[in-house]
C-alpha cells in the first residue's frame, strides 16, 4: 500500500511523523535524553563489558566495572575543573581590580564616541540593573530546576547503562522482531555500523578533549597567560558542540583574559592559540582518529545542533551528532527512506541531475 501511495502523500506522512516525533521528545525529553544518552554510552563501553566476559568475570559484575571506571573519569574530569574554578575564586581581587580598569576605559571610550558622559553611563546602568534584579527570582527558580533535573539525569545514567547492556540482546530481540528474517542481515549491519560509529565518535570525542586541554593549556601556559588550563578545558568542552560551541569559546577565552590582564597583547595570544588548535584538530588530528565514520553535511549539523538545543538543551546539542549519523545510517539501507539518506550525507554530485 505504502508504494502505491502517490509521492506527496508519502512525503506528507513523513513530515507529520517527524513533526510528532518532535512532540513526544519536546514533552518527554527528561526521560528520552538521559535512555539516549545511556544508549550512547552503552555501545562505547560495551567492548569493555567484553573484555571482561572473556576473562570470564560474572556478567553482572562485568557490567558493573566499565560503569565504574566511567565514573571514575567523569569525577577526575570534574575535579580537574573544579580546582581551576577554585584558583579563578582565589584570584577574585586582582580579578576585580583588573575588570574595572577595563570598565574604566570603555566608560572613557564611550564619552568620546558617542558623547555619553559617566553620570549617564551610571544612571543607564541602574535602570537595567532594577530590571535585571526584578526578573530575578524567575532565573532563580529555572536555574534550581534545571540543576534538579541534572542531578536526576546524572543519577539515572549509570542505571540505565546498566540495564542495556545486561538485557542487551533482549532488545536486540525485540529489533529483529519488526522485520522478516531474510532482512535480517541487513538490520544486523545496520546495527554493527552503528556500535561502530558510536564507539569511534564518543571515544574520538573523549580524546580531542584530552589533546586540546593539553595543546591550548600548553600553548597558553607557556606564554604566561592566566587561568591558561582552564581556558583550554573551557574550549575543549564547548569544542564538542560543532560549529557554535567553537565560537562560544572564544567568547569566553577572550571574557577570562580580559578579567585576569589588562594587556591586549595577551587576548591577541589566546585567539592565536585557539585559531592554531582548532586548525590542527579540524584538518589534522580529528579526521585521523574519527576518519569517516559521521558523513552529515555541514547545513545539516549546523541545523540539526540548533533544533536539538531547542527541544531539549545542552543533551540534545550534544546528541545530535550521534542521532543524525545514525538515522542516516537507517535511510542508506531502507528502500522507502534512501532520498532522506542523501539529504544527510556529504556526498555532492559533481553534476545537476536536471536535463537541460
Amino acid at each position: 500500500m505504502v508504494k502505491e501511495m502517490p509521492v506527496t502523500v508519502k512525503r506528507a506522512i513523513e513530515l507529520i511523523g517527524l513533526f510528532v516525533l518532535g512532540t513526544i521528545i519536546i514533552a518527554g525529553n527528561t526521560i528520552i535524553m538521559p535512555l539516549l544518552m545511556a544508549f550512547f554510552f552503552s555501545l562505547v563501553l560495551l567492548p569493555v563489558f567484553r573484555f571482561f566476559r572473556k576473562l570470564k568475570v560474572p556478567e553482572v559484575i562485568a557490567v558493573f566495572l566499565p560503569i565504574l571506571l566511567l565514573t571514575v573519569i567523569v569525577a577526575l574530569i570534574i575535579w580537574l575543573f573544579s580546582s581551576q574554578i577554585g584558583a579563578l575564586v582565589d584570584d577574585f581581587p586582582q580579578i576585580q581590580r583588573t575588570v574595572a580598569k577595563h570598565l574604566d576605559n570603555l566608560s572613557i571610550w564611550i564619552s568620546k564616541s558617542f558623547g555619553y558622559s559617566p553620570a549617564e553611563q551610571v544612571k543607564f546602568i541602574n535602570v537595567q540593573s532594577k530590571k535585571l534584579f526584578s526578573s530575578l527570582g524567575g532565573v532563580l527558580s529555572s536555574a534550581a530546576g534545571s540543576l534538579s533535573g541534572m542531578v536526576i539525569f546524572i543519577g539515572l545514567l549509570p542505571i540505565y547503562i546498566y540495564l542495556i547492556i545486561l538485557y542487551r540482546n533482549l532488545f536486540l530481540r525485540f529489533l529483529l522482531m519488526w522485520f522478516n528474517k531474510e532482512e535480517y542481515l541487513n538490520v544486523e549491519e545496520a546495527v554493527r555500523q552503528t556500535e561502530k560509529m558510536v564507539k569511534s565518535y564518543l571515544v574520538g570525542l573523549l580524546i580531542q578533549i584530552t589533546y586540546i586541554i593539553i595543546l591550548l593549556g600548553g600553548i597558553l601556559w607557556s606564554f604566561n597567560i592566566q587561568n591558561a588550563l582552564l581556558i583550554g578545558i573551557i574550549f575543549a568542552f564547548l569544542n564538542l558542540i560543532p560549529y557554535l560551541g567553537a565560537l562560544i569559546g572564544n567568547i569566553l577565552g577572550v571574557l577570562l583574559t580580559l578579567a585576569s590582564s589588562d594587556s591586549v597583547a595577551d587576548v591577541l595570544i589566546v585567539l592565536g592559540a585557539i585559531t592554531v588548535v582548532q586548525f590542527l584538530d579540524n584538518n589534522i588530528l580529528m579526521p585521523r582518529i574519527v576518519g569517516s565514520q559521521v558523513k552529515i553535511n555541514p547545513l545539516v549539523s549546523i541545523v540539526g545542533i540548533i533544533i536539538g538545543g531547542s527541544m531539549a538543551g545542552l543533551s540534545g546539542m550534544f546528541l545530535a551528532m550521534p542521532v543524525l549519523s545514525i538515522l542516516k545510517i537507517v535511510f542508506d539501507r531502507s528502500e522507502n527512506y534512501r532520498q532522506w539518506g542523501v539529504l544527510l550525507g556529504d556526498e555532492r554530485p559533481v553534476k545537476s541531475q536536471m536535463q537541460v
